[in-house]
């Protein structure tokens, strides 16, 4: 597997972190694909339209590429680094630099995915722990398209009371369609009182940038429109080469049945060639773990925080 070839240029080198940029996303989506991830952080997508809250920031560490992340509410920490095993050394040293040189008590490497965990598990000095919080939601493709036996009785009744009572069209998201979503994303958002929130705020940052970036990102998406006005809608690109991954999915809040039809004809019209459909983690949230959970996921992909022992 290859992260870096000769063309590339490796800049910026270690410790000389520099902020995630639009002009990163070819070497970093290049990195991260090669990669085939699991977890749903390990996309330049996710890293760029959370940038403004989580301050990513990225360099060369020899043949690996690592990440460090300053959060507005939390502590500096690195993130997985991308390179070839054994990574083992490679988080040594940034756990290390951050408590010697950054000056942080407890440095840790958080969201790291199962192989990273196992690659440094019989490393004496690191200790690896699982979070469930930042477990991602990983669904069978085929279900969330068919929805089939009783477990989904009650997302089909939503869908078909919906449609009961309104005519839609779904079209392939374009640069024609991102004033409507930008348009739905304002009404969620008053519906939902984000100022009063500060998760929501930072989410409605996220899509936005995902909005207005849509293109450059090179990921796809799609929209539900009702009387020609987009009511949901729903952006994601392949994470592996059999799972898609959900990066931003809204619907109107007054029109019930529209979140499990956009999931569902998303689903079908953009991802059925993929075995799987990564919907990302709850942090916590109870609500959130409930929605998720009802869409009964195949698996949970574990998450661990890595730490000096």
């Amino acid at each position: 597997m290859i992260y870096c070839t000769a063309s590339m240029a490796r800049e910026p080198t270690f410790p000389n972190f520099r902020p995630i940029r639009l002009e990163d996303r070819d070497v970093l989506h290049n990195a991260f694909f090669s990669y085939q991830p699991e977890t749903s952080e390990l996309t330049f997508t996710t890293c760029f339209i959370w940038r403004t809250f989580y301050h990513f920031s990225w360099c060369w560490l020899g043949d690996t590429i690592v990440f460090l992340c300053k959060p507005l509410r939390g502590a500096l920490h690195a993130m997985e680094p991308i390179g070839p095993a054994p990574r083992t050394e490679v988080v040594r040293t940034l756990l290390r630099w951050l408590r010697e040189e950054k000056g942080v008590t407890s440095p840790s490497v958080e969201r790291a995915d199962s192989r990273l965990a196992a690659e440094v598990a019989q490393a004496p000095d690191l200790t690896v722990l699982p979070v469930r919080e930042h477990f991602d939601y990983l669904y069978s493709t085929a279900d969330l398209i068919s929805l089939p036996g009783r477990k989904y009785h009650a997302k089909r009744t939503h869908i078909r009371k919906f449609l009961s009572g309104a005519s839609y069209a779904y079209a392939r998201l374009d640069r024609t369609l991102l004033a409507g979503c930008l348009n739905l994303a304002d009404r969620w958002c008053r519906h939902r009182r984000c100022e009063e929130d500060m998760g929501l705020t930072e989410e409605r940052g996220a899509v936005l940038e995902a909005i207005r970036h849509f293109e450059e990102l090179h990921i796809e998406g799609g929209a539900i429109l009702v009387r020609d006005r987009v009511e949901a809608f729903a952006m994601g690109e392949l994470l592996n080469e059999q799972t898609a991954v959900i990066h931003v999915e809204k619907a109107n809040p007054e029109m019930p049945g529209l979140y499990p039809l956009i999931n569902q004809t998303f689903a079908r019209e953009c991802w059925k060639a993929t075995q799987f459909i990564n919907r990302e983690e709850d942090l916590g949230d109870e609500g959130l773990r409930k929605a998720k959970m009802s869409y009964h996921p195949c698996r949970l992909v574990e998450k661990f925080r890595i730490t000096l022992t």
